[in-house]
């Protein structure tokens, strides 16, 4: 069975209060080194960091406060519910390269999903992102959405627009043709991950949703009480420190 690692106890922020701050793009963006290791350690230290998305129309943002780790083929037991379990394809070759790259793939012919790629290079564990509060662009988000762009703005607009991977991915603009490959620890690209010091300490840890395979493996990692996390509203599981 996977084991989650131990982590430091450790007090979490008000997870549902939205840091407006300076413009997204301003945060630290992340290197390389940050991704070179396991997934379910990656995974939750990415909760609280800044996906930014720099469009035509402007400046786009969302604070992660959803993910999931899948493990590489090299893992024992491997994991049967990651894209890349049975090694390459040319669907799932990015998860194969270097640590930071987004992986973009569609579901159901017209919805997108968006992992970054972790580990060194050839061991193909990766990180689904799930769920982001939104922080920058909402109207864009909202229009992205097909929702009017002058909403309240409420914890139930909130979840319409960034709650669920193939959500985030459509306010964001995110489609496997532009930004499938693209390299987020990179200054110069479109699509990055930036820390704004905003800090989390705890994570909800679940198992993963959505699934059939391995569906128990504690790879599910939240944002405690956020409401923009991912099916039900009252979201149960183990409450870990994040190292």
């Amino acid at each position: 069975m996977v084991q989650v690692p131990a982590r430091r106890a450790a007090g979490s922020p008000d997870p549902r209060r939205l840091q407006e701050g300076p413009p997204a793009a301003e945060g630290r963006l992340l290197g390389r080194g940050f991704y070179e290791t396991r997934p379910e350690l990656v995974c939750p230290r990415l909760l609280g960091k800044l996906l930014v998305h720099q469009t035509q129309k402007g400046l786009i943002a969302g604070r992660i406060v959803e993910a999931e780790a899948y493990l590489g083929p090299h893992n024992n037991p491997p994991d049967p519910a990651a894209h890349a379990h049975r090694g390459p394809t040319p669907r799932n070759l990015v998860l194969f390269g270097l640590a930071g790259h987004a992986y973009v793939y569609s579901i159901y012919g017209m919805y997108f999903c968006l992992n970054v790629s972790c580990e060194s290079e050839g061991l193909a564990g990766s990180v689904l992102l799930r769920a982001l509060a939104p922080v920058a662009g909402l109207e864009q988000m909202a229009a992205n959405r097909g929702l009017p762009r002058k909403m309240e703005r409420t914890d139930s607009l909130l979840r319409q627009l960034t709650s669920g991977p193939s959500r985030l991915c459509q306010a964001l603009g995110i489609v496997r043709t532009s930004h499938n490959g693209l390299d987020v620890t990179d200054a110069a690209s479109p699509l990055q991950i930036r820390d704004d010091g905003f800090t989390v300490r705890q994570a909800v840890v679940t198992p993963r949703i959505g699934i059939k395979e391995a569906a128990d493996w504690p790879l599910r990692f939240a944002v405690p009480g956020d409401p923009c996390v991912s099916g039900p509203r009252s979201l149960k599981g183990k409450l870990a420190a994040i190292p």
